[in-house]
């Protein structure tokens, strides 16, 4: 059985980096007694595939990994196993079977994320930056110059904010987030701010990604789905 698992990070867990936050689910399993299932060799481990990596200080609502379990087990059953040994800050929000072939694996799926981002008290651009927005979503180009460990190079990320809009006392935003074209919520404000000619701020954002999505392609409507959606419940 293949379980694609939703969770929550909020409150101090958000502190706690990805290799860590595997090796956390993985005791979490087995203090949960489910009957996850293991590689073979020398050295067997769990088979578990997490989706796209979470920025140290980002909080989420919608996180995700797929595990395969020996046997099948109730969905809901899982959910109430798994919450019974997390920790505060870490919620199961649901778990879902999903099939190989239909499915893939959640890191192969991700495509886009939901992100809401709000200004640290003083570290909000002066002016109503709020209506300029739309002026800035609005360029045919967004370039920016991103740097690897071995050049510099410049891209157009225009392509890969899908929405960007204000709300509440934040922004809200779509962007791509699939290996090859992956879009960092920082890099996306940090141009923003720098288009209004002011500098950007140390440690300005406070940042929640909300949900993960595949494409289902550009002739779907919703083109994006959540990863959880791919699944169904099991009784």
């Amino acid at each position: 059985m293949k379980v694609r698992i939703k969770f929550t990070k909020t409150g101090a867990m958000k502190f706690v980096g990805h290799l860590d936050t595997m090796r956390y689910f993985q005791k979490a399993i087995r203090r949960a007694e489910l009957p996850v299932a293991f590689s073979g060799g020398y050295s067997p481990h769990m088979i578990m595939s997490f989706a796209a990596p979470l920025g140290v200080g980002t909080t989420s609502m919608g996180e995700y990994f797929d595990m395969e379990l020996t046997e099948k087990v109730p969905t809901a059953e899982i959910e109430d196993r798994l919450n019974a040994v997390m920790v505060e800050g870490i919620t199961i929000s649901s778990a879902r079977q999903v099939e190989d072939g239909k499915a893939s694996t959640a890191m192969a799926l991700v495509a886009a994320a939901d992100y809401f981002v709000a200004f640290r008290p003083g570290k909000e651009p002066c002016g109503n930056w709020q209506e300029k927005l739309a002026d800035f979503l609005a360029q045919k180009e967004i370039t920016v110059t991103k740097k690897t460990k071995r050049s510099e190079k410049t891209v157009d990320i225009r392509p890969f904010i899908y929405q960007m809009e204000a709300c509440d006392s934040g922004v809200f935003m779509q962007l791509a987030s699939a290996s090859s074209n992956y879009t960092k919520p920082e890099l996306v404000m940090d141009t923003f701010v720098r288009w209004l000619d002011k500098e950007p701020q140390e440690f300005a954002y406070m940042i929640e990604r909300r949900e993960v999505y595949a494409d289902a392609g550009e002739d779907k409507n919703p083109r994006f789905l959540p990863l959880e959606a791919l699944g169904e419940k099991v009784e």
